[in-house]
């Protein structure tokens, strides 16, 4: 089994996967002076005895890595994973600082683009087997890329730089995470690449309607469940016709992986859903909320 977790961090996101392997890997940091010491010492537990543990930084919007020279700090990420960018910031912060120091670090930053392949990010060998991570997106040469990395560059939003991650667990679930994709870059780049099929998808963009994924991606995609992130209400997609959890009802979201099936465990008491099977499983990572079949 492998657990993924995505942790309510407000207007921001950090989510983690503990795999079935001798890896770690965190996507994204968004952690608070008043959280940022419970957050790292979740982290440091579940990556306890692993061999490997890697960071993927979509983009570094502050949302996206605040706390990240607090987590450097506590954790020495040795594996800092982003794509090539040379991104600037009109007002630079300490955790803006950090995440260039990584980027621009050849001995700890790797880049990715799609098909990118890496020594136990998605490739095994006889010390330990792959993390089951692969890259959809960037394709490097496209001209919108190229323009979202000019625009980082001199300064502006860096949304549309984020890469598309999938994490795939043998006989279980794939999960899609595309950082902050706005609508407008994704419907301009939709026919240079075919959507891989997925179980479950973080909506980008935390779930703005400004993020709304091609309407052809998401057949592509058919995904089981859409998790819809934590923006303002009045600004959410809600994704009409597609099963939802709602990170701003639901709080934390653990998913449990195993073969044939998750189970989603939840920080909220008394959320719930109706579209999941009941397998009456014990609240071991939270609320437990049912059992959704993947992997067919």
């Amino acid at each position: 089994m492998s657990l993924v977790k995505s942790l309510s961090v407000g207007s921001g996101d950090m989510f983690y996967i503990t795999h079935n392997s001798d890896n770690f890997t965190i996507i994204d940091c968004c952690m608070s002076e008043d959280d940022r010491e419970a957050i790292v010492k979740e982290l440091k537990a579940q990556s306890a005895g692993k061999g490997i543990v890697r960071f993927i930084s979509t983009h570094p919007d502050d949302d996206h890595i605040r706390g990240l020279a607090h987590l450097h700090e506590q954790m020495n990420l040795l594996n800092f994973y982003c794509v090539k960018n040379d991104a600037r910031k009109p007002d630079e912060t300490e955790d803006f600082n950090q995440y260039c120091a990584l980027r621009d670090d050849a001995k700890k930053a790797f880049h990715l683009f799609r098909g990118c392949s890496r020594r136990w990010m998605n490739q095994s060998n006889e010390e330990r087997d792959g993390a089951g991570i692969h890259i959809l997106w960037p394709v490097s040469n496209n001209e919108h890329y190229k323009e979202a990395l000019k625009e980082a560059k001199e300064g502006g939003s860096a949304n549309n730089i984020s890469p598309i991650a999938k994490y795939s667990l043998n006989g279980g679930a794939t999960i899609l995470w595309m950082g902050d994709l706005e609508s407008d870059f994704m419907d301009a780049i939709k026919d240079e690449i075919t959507m891989d099929s997925a179980d479950i998808l973080f909506a980008p963009h935390h779930g703005r309607d400004s993020g709304k994924v091609p309407a052809d991606w998401l057949d592509e995609m058919n995904p089981k469940l859409i998790i819809i992130g934590e923006a303002p209400s009045e600004h959410l997609n809600y994704y009409e016709g597609y099963n939802t959890i709602t990170q701003n009802s639901a709080g934390d979201i653990a998913m449990d992986c195993e073969t044939g099936k998750t189970h989603i465990y939840v920080s909220d008491p008394y959320y719930s859903v109706e579209f999941l099977d009941d397998e009456q499983m014990p609240n071991t990572y939270g609320n437990y909320i049912g059992t959704l079949t993947v992997g067919q």
